[in-house]
């Protein structure tokens, strides 16, 4: 759901704009349209280099989307000022485990 909510916004660019984009992550950045969910925090480093604090907008999109998708969120970082997009990411990884293992007799 995370890359679908990424390809999506990214999308709003522009087809050309996306494919340039996803060029330039695995030519300059050494990342692959695949590894993205695997390896967020230099996919974001890599937006932050490309995009300045243009990044930001789309980091948030990107997180709208995905909490949209995810069709809840409720963040472990309330105590924090200001999230990061890995911040986020991580409180999601939290949640699903957590409502997973509420759920799941086998796992609990």
């Amino acid at each position: 759901m995370l890359m679908e909510a990424i390809d999506e916004e990214i999308g709003l660019l522009g087809k050309t704009c996306q494919q340039a984009i996803f060029f330039h992550l695995e030519k300059d950045f050494k990342l692959t349209r695949q590894e993205i969910p695997y390896r967020i925090k230099h996919f974001t480093e890599s937006m932050e280099t490309i995009f300045g604090d243009g990044a930001l907008i789309l980091e948030i999109r990107i997180m709208k989307n995905f909490f949209k998708k995810l069709g809840y969120f409720d963040p472990h970082f309330q105590d924090k000022k200001k999230l990061e997009f890995i911040d986020y990411l991580e409180a999601i990884r939290i949640n699903t485990q957590s409502k997973e293992i509420a759920t799941n007799p086998i796992i609990s």
